[in-house]
């Protein structure tokens, strides 16, 4: 069945990138079109059977992804990972997804379960103007931000932490807010300000709250120490607005 000798029945590995613009999110929804149902569409069209995808985290609708990671059984698949790769490329076409590599995984490997940290990038557009290559890629904030003077939000961010201030209500997590975040830091390169942040995971909405929070700093309405203050508060409330989606991109995830 193989031409390569692989342990029996393996999962294969697909790491995407997608613009999540017209995308109710990852996970399949009824009445919307989602990533993991347009996947699933080409690879049913592919291998003339549909089957089962799991993904490494779900995405809200309008976030997107540089580099998002799923899996599905190698069994009867009968073709190997890189000629998957470009049959998938070939669907997929026009959609706003693409299938930026695929390979064997051995059978314990898990797109989700197995991730041991994620990194998000935000992006913002900060200039008083549209910038239109960017439009619903990057979030037009038009008042200057000094990240120069904003180390401490990164800062007070790092660590293991309750957070459940930093996150929305409505979540299905209440019991396992604890969190570690690696790093919370802020690149600037010209206009376009991009905040990467990475953690063992995140709660809903974790990190456009994050990115809300920083810019209630940014225009001096939270001085040092008070990221720290709204973290042991563990009341919404008290952190900033939730950051539109559209600048939200999943760029890496670690096994």
């Amino acid at each position: 069945m193989y031409s390569v000798k692989i342990p029996e029945y393996p999962k294969i590995a697909l790491t995407i990138t997608y613009n999540g613009s017209n995308f109710c999110g990852w996970q399949v929804q009824k009445n919307a079109v989602s990533v993991q149902q347009t996947m699933q569409d080409a690879l049913e069209m592919t291998l003339g059977f549909r089957p089962d995808l799991c993904g490494c985290s779900r995405t809200d609708s309008g976030v997107h992804a540089n580099n998002y990671v799923c899996h599905l059984s190698a069994e009867n698949v009968g073709i190997e990972p890189e000629r998957l790769a470009r049959a998938l490329n070939s669907r997929l076409h026009g959609t706003g997804i693409a299938v930026k590599s695929a390979e064997y995984k051995e059978p314990s490997f898990h797109a989700r379960y197995s991730c041991v940290k994620k990194e998000y990038v935000y992006k913002i557009w900060n200039a008083p103007y549209e910038n239109p290559f960017l439009c619903g890629l990057a979030w037009n904030f038009p008042y200057k931000i000094n990240e120069r003077e904003l180390d401490f939000v990164g800062e007070e961010f790092a660590g293991t932490h309750d957070f459940t201030a930093f996150m929305s209500k409505g979540s299905k997590i209440t019991d396992d807010t604890v969190r570690t975040v690696e790093y919370f830091k802020t690149v600037r390169s010209g206009d376009l300000v991009e905040i990467y942040v990475c953690a063992d995971g995140f709660l809903y909405n974790m990190v456009r709250i994050m990115v809300g929070t920083f810019i209630l700093a940014s225009a001096g309405k939270i001085e040092k120490g008070g990221i720290s203050a709204i973290i042991n508060s563990k009341d919404r409330s008290e952190a900033g607005d939730t950051a539109p989606a559209h600048g939200l991109y999943l760029n890496r995830v670690f096994y």
